[in-house]
């Protein structure tokens, strides 16, 4: 007889706390059921055809299981309800998740999360930071500050300056959670795409702009400060294109923006080199006439070439939108968010020992309402999308026209945006200022809020207190 033919007989006896299963014994026999008739005890003999017996005893529900097979599955499955350590059993309305301070307002039927902060009494002051920011005189510029969180950050990212901000300017200090990351609400943009009218689309740079611009006339301002990290910074300076009359100064912390590699010159063509007594040879005006033609053909070959480029790009964008409209990109986010998610807030700092569970917590918290992976996906793609740039010119070439102050914050050990890009950035934008924050990394706000909020605060000072500094500064 094979191994596999065995048939072992288990006694399962019911005892006040549990299951104890007795030694198995050979057996061609099927399960009974019997009870002792002296006893209040029911003994159960089970015949299985199992290669290979086990035993078990456990107690309560938690122990009936039939197969270390089911074990494992159960388990599988518990690591699937949760992404980044957040169970997504129960996902929440974002304002069932609201702080205390926590504020809504309603703009082009998105419900966007806001935070504001006034600035406060000095004796206030000084029982929030102690002797330093005491010691710290508030500037009264009478211009609001708008931040401007990055990629996967909301207003938690600034909860540790916005007070700090708010004594330092003696103004309005307000953040706000861009659509598809914190606590503003969601919207299924590919649901609504069929209809006529086509809404600006929440997930879109332009939206963000919009509503930059909305909150300045939320603060009843003419003017505001805008305070942009990584991606934020994106928001900022389109903000400043879009309405340049209304933002007074921009602060770029850590900017995802791509410094150009060399900075413009402008070309004076009015003293070409050639000599104007050799053009009136006919052997110039021949060479001229060929270079012309020359210039025609080549001219329009990039141009058909540039058109089916543009071509190929627009069937590529419409093959992967139409993928990212899919299950599959939903679970790839889900799937990329929980491998990498906790890891990559990690990696921004320069001391990840510092990264608590409080931090953790406020950074993985919007996994926890609805719909937060299809929101990134379609953040995604209106990212990939955004068509109402295109006529524009690209940013890098723009970078020049900025005229109002700028502050560029950069920490020497970013992981994410390497310092090197701020410090090329500072060249492409005309007498902008560049502060290097030494041990620091992507997210100076947070890992170095007192050098954050020094070296902001000298450059308040040099823009509109008249105090001059140099370009460049590294900040211990």
């Amino acid at each position: 007889m094979s191994v596999a033919a065995m048939v072992f007989q288990y006694q399962f006896q019911h005892i006040p706390n549990g299951i104890a299963i007795s030694r198995n014994t050979q057996s061609r026999q099927p399960y009974k059921v019997f009870s002792h008739p002296s006893s209040g005890h029911r003994n159960l003999t089970l015949a299985t055809t199992v290669p290979h017996a086990f035993s078990l005893s456990g107690s309560g529900a938690g122990a009936q299981y039939s197969s270390a097979g089911e074990l494992v599955d159960t388990r599988r499955n518990e690591r699937k309800k949760r992404i980044a350590g957040v169970d997504q059993d129960e996902l929440l309305d974002p304002k069932q998740l609201a702080d205390p301070d926590s504020c809504f307002c309603e703009f082009q039927g998105v419900e966007i999360h806001h935070k504001l902060y006034e600035p406060e009494s000095r004796s206030s002051d000084n029982s929030l930071y102690g002797q330093h920011e005491a010691q710290t005189p508030s500037l009264e510029l009478g211009l609001p500050m708008i931040l401007l969180h990055g990629f996967g950050a909301s207003v938690f990212s600034w909860n540790k300056v916005m007070k700090r901000l708010a004594s330092l300017t003696g103004s309005k200090v307000l953040a706000f959670d861009r659509p598809a990351f914190g606590l503003t609400s969601r919207h299924n943009t590919f649901e609504t795409q069929s209809s006529d009218a086509k809404p600006l689309n929440p997930y879109s740079m332009a939206f963000s702009v919009l509503a930059t611009l909305y909150f300045i006339d939320f603060l009843a301002a003419q003017k505001a400060i805008l305070v942009g990290h990584s991606a934020g910074s994106l928001v900022a300076v389109d903000a400043y294109f879009e309405a340049p009359e209304r933002i007074a100064a921009l602060i770029l912390v850590a900017p995802a923006i791509l410094a150009p590699r060399a900075i413009p010159k402008v070309v004076d063509t009015k003293g070409d080199g050639s000599d104007s007594n050799d053009q009136g040879k006919p052997q110039f005006k021949l060479f001229e006439i060929l270079h012309k033609f020359i210039k025609y053909i080549t001219q329009s070959i990039i141009e058909m070439m540039k058109r089916m480029v543009d071509m190929l790009n627009s069937l590529y964008k419409k093959v992967l939108l139409s993928v990212l409209r899919s299950a599959f990109a939903v679970m790839l986010v889900r799937m990329i968010i929980d491998k990498f998610g906790v890891a990559a807030v990690r990696t921004a700092w320069y001391d990840s020992k510092q990264v608590d569970e409080h931090i953790i917590d406020g950074y993985t918290k919007p996994l926890r309402t609805k719909g937060w992976d299809k929101a990134l996906v379609e953040f995604t793609a209106a990212m990939l999308a955004k068509g109402e740039s295109e006529m524009k010119p690209p940013l890098s070439k723009r970078l020049q026209e900025i005229s109002c102050p700028v502050l560029i914050v950069t920490g020497n050990t970013d992981r994410i945006v390497p310092s090197w890009n701020a410090e090329r950035l500072s060249r492409a934008i005309p007498h902008s200022k560049l502060e290097v924050i030494k041990n620091c990394g992507h997210l100076p706000h947070e890992e170095k809020v007192d050098e954050f909020v020094r070296v902001v605060e000298k450059f308040l000072q040099r823009a509109f207190g008249g105090l001059e500094e140099p370009s460049l500064q590294a900040v211990t």
